[in-house]
């Protein structure tokens, strides 16, 4: 099953879009010729945006985690710039 709908036609067959989408997966609407949105399972969207911890969580579960690496500030000055008014 083609899963590809051009913008006039899934706009015609919006229902028919949707219904694809729950029992097919995604449908991948097209304009002009480019894909350009997504019609797809509201779980299946929860499931791709659930967040799955906080960013302290994720740095540490960091593979470098614990790891003796060093990351130090360059003290050295600002280069110039020229900002004319």
């Amino acid at each position: 099953m083609n899963n590809l709908w051009q913008l006039q036609e899934a706009k015609s067959k919006f229902s028919e879009v949707v219904d694809h989408a729950l029992t097919h997966g995604v449908q991948i609407v097209t304009r002009r010729g480019k894909k350009t949105v997504v019609v797809m399972p509201f779980n299946e969207y929860e499931r791709l945006t659930k967040r799955s911890g906080s960013l302290a969580k994720f740095l540490l579960d960091s593979p470098l985690a614990g790891s003796e690496m060093s990351i130090e500030r360059d003290q050295s000055l600002p280069r110039k710039t020229n900002i004319e008014p």
